[in-house]
């Protein structure tokens, strides 16, 4: 692999759809009711999937738009499990089928979604679905009773948003791990500059990656302006060891010593740590990018 070791590669964001239930004012992805499940099928996830676990990864986040949208998510929960793989689902709750909840429970897999309030008006402002707080809630309420890991990212948007009021509520009701981040201004987060390397953590690329639904590959799901290839035409090993992943890692490279600030409630800043290996103590959200 041109000298980046096979083992590298830890943790990949598979992003299967743009279509989702809601249309957050600050979503990353710009995707909402109008999107679509793009040009992958089932079948070129599963080679993914495949490529993915002979670089050595150990875990695959689902991601969206809204990734229990897409049919084909169970058997990919089925096969990623099946290879070896810790699997996360990134969700926005709103909806979980009785045959998913089965899927989740019996392959052990882990769920994660994003909170935004505990008044449910301000939850829908952001949102942009009236409803949308009861529904969420009740499924991390759920999640929690079938004994299905869950972690909730609380994600500071407006001013004066309940945040600590949420955080509250979320322990309440059985959430252990729960994390803290801000606007990320990247898709429809954008408000007073463009996307660039300061919207990062700083670790884009250093062993992670990111899959899009019309097979583009990103260093992670935040730089998604910074395509290096596409799963259509070369392999995924190609595509990580190759000029345009090495040329964006060079990129982002000297924002590294900058890149993270450690929360108050984080105080041991690790952006290392991918989303479905994150414990208590190590979470995405301890890290807040500089800018």
């Amino acid at each position: 692999m041109d000298g980046l070791s096979a083992a590298r590669y830890r943790f990949g964001w598979l992003e299967l759809t743009g279509k989702c239930q809601l249309q957050c004012v600050h979503c990353y992805a710009d995707s909402g009711p109008s999107g679509d499940h793009g040009s992958m099928i089932a079948a070129d996830w599963r080679r993914v999937l495949d490529q993915a676990a002979g670089l050595g990864v150990e875990s695959i986040q689902f991601i969206g738009g809204e990734p229990t949208l897409h049919p084909a998510l169970p058997e990919l929960l089925v096969h990623a499990r099946q290879l070896g793989m810790t699997a996360e689902v990134y969700s926005n709750l709103v909806h979980i089928s009785p045959a998913l909840w089965d899927t989740l429970t019996q392959y052990e897999i882990r769920l994660a979604c994003s909170y935004y309030s505990d008044d449910p008006a301000e939850h829908a402002r952001i949102t942009g679905r009236p409803g949308s707080h009861a529904r969420t809630r009740a499924n991390i309420a759920e999640a929690v009773r079938r004994e299905v890991p869950v972690r909730v990212g609380v994600i500071a948007i407006e001013d004066d948003q309940r945040v600590r009021q949420a955080t509250a509520e979320l322990a309440d009701l059985g959430v252990h791990t729960i994390g803290l981040d801000r606007l990320r201004q990247v898709g429809r987060g954008i408000r007073d500059r463009q996307p660039d390397v300061g919207e990062l953590c700083g670790h884009c690329g250093d062993g992670v990656f990111a899959v899009g639904a019309d097979g583009s590959v990103w260093p992670c799901v935040f730089s998604r302006w910074m395509p290096v290839g596409s799963v259509h035409a070369d392999s995924l090993a190609g595509i990580l060891s190759g000029h345009e992943m090495r040329s964006a890692q060079d990129r982002l490279g000297w924002h590294l010593p900058q890149a993270c600030v450690p929360m108050p409630c984080s105080p041991t800043c690790n952006p290392y740590c991918a989303p479905a290996e994150c414990r208590p103590w190590c979470q995405p959200a301890s890290c807040v990018p500089n800018g």
